[in-house]
């Protein structure tokens, strides 16, 4: 059973294999996020690219990627025969504990080169 002493899915271990690689029985961040996350780096990112890194179907992240959209926190714009996605990061968490929170906060968080909010050259020296 899941969830009782000694069973690995209750402390966090891996209870899953996807590809090779083991997965968590949660995360922190649910898979919306992922997905958020994985366009504001990539705005050209394919649907098929998203469910690997993210570990879920097609069909799930084009769900997801359609439920982003209807909430404002993406723009998807046909280039061709390509998407590219736009973030809005100045929208705010959904949740009321955090809806004070924009999820640019978020996505600088995890980005490489800050892109949202303010940036080195903002601030004094």
């Amino acid at each position: 059973m899941s969830g009782e002493a000694g069973d690995p899915t209750s402390d966090g271990e891996p209870s899953s294999t996807r590809g090779g690689s083991r997965r968590p029985s949660w995360t922190i961040l649910t898979n919306h996020g992922h997905v958020l996350l994985a366009v504001a780096a990539e705005p050209h990112i394919r649907v098929e690219e998203i469910a690997h890194r993210v570990g879920i179907t097609r069909r799930a992240t084009l769900s997801i990627l359609k439920d982003l959209e209807e909430a404002g926190y993406i723009q998807r714009l046909r280039e061709g025969r390509r998407t590219t996605y736009r973030v809005d990061g100045d929208r705010p968490f959904r949740h009321p504990a955090e809806s004070d929170h924009e999820v640019g906060a978020l996505l600088q968080i995890f980005s490489e080169a800050p892109r949202y909010g303010r940036t080195d050259d903002d601030g004094d020296r």
